[in-house]
């Protein structure tokens, strides 16, 4: 998925204003100006529409952590130089202390049905012979069952 896209629906689900969007980038560990978070909410088209790095958005997601459930003791967390959606659904799932059995409610408010093995393979290590890809499609109805959630 596009980054750009990533941090609009969340921000989105959970009611971000820019203030606060802000906050969670700087608890990340990533400064980001008010002008460039603008950027990264524009149009593709847009002449000033600015791509987010993998590191910023890995940022944003660390900061979320911290947000949602306090900030963990011993160092801090550095964020990854790249992301793939394995990893972005972990750290949501992380973000908001979600349980196996509670995941595959969430995807299933968003019409998926996936059992329990079907998801761990999703949080495997990428060596793991269980491994599995997270597609775009995964995540982005992982999203809008977070957003239908977030409706209820």
């Amino acid at each position: 998925m596009i980054n750009n896209d990533l941090l609009r629906r969340i921000s989105t689900i959970l009611n971000f204003n820019d203030e606060k969007t802000l906050a969670v980038f700087k608890l990340g560990q990533c400064l980001i100006s008010t002008e460039q978070l603008t950027d990264f909410f524009k149009d593709k088209n847009d002449s000033a529409y600015k791509v987010i790095l993998d590191v910023e958005l890995a940022s944003f997601l660390n900061g979320l952590i911290i947000d949602k459930r306090g900030k963990k003791d011993g160092p801090e967390h550095i964020a990854e130089q790249v992301l793939s959606n394995n990893l972005i659904f972990n750290k949501l799932k992380i973000a908001f202390a979600l349980k196996a059995d509670e995941v595959i409610a969430i995807l299933e408010l968003a019409d998926l049905s996936l059992g329990k093995y079907e998801l761990s393979a999703f949080f495997r290590n990428v060596n793991h012979k269980h491994y599995r890809e997270c597609s775009d499609d995964v995540l982005s109805t992982f999203l809008k069952g977070l957003q239908i959630q977030a409706q209820q």
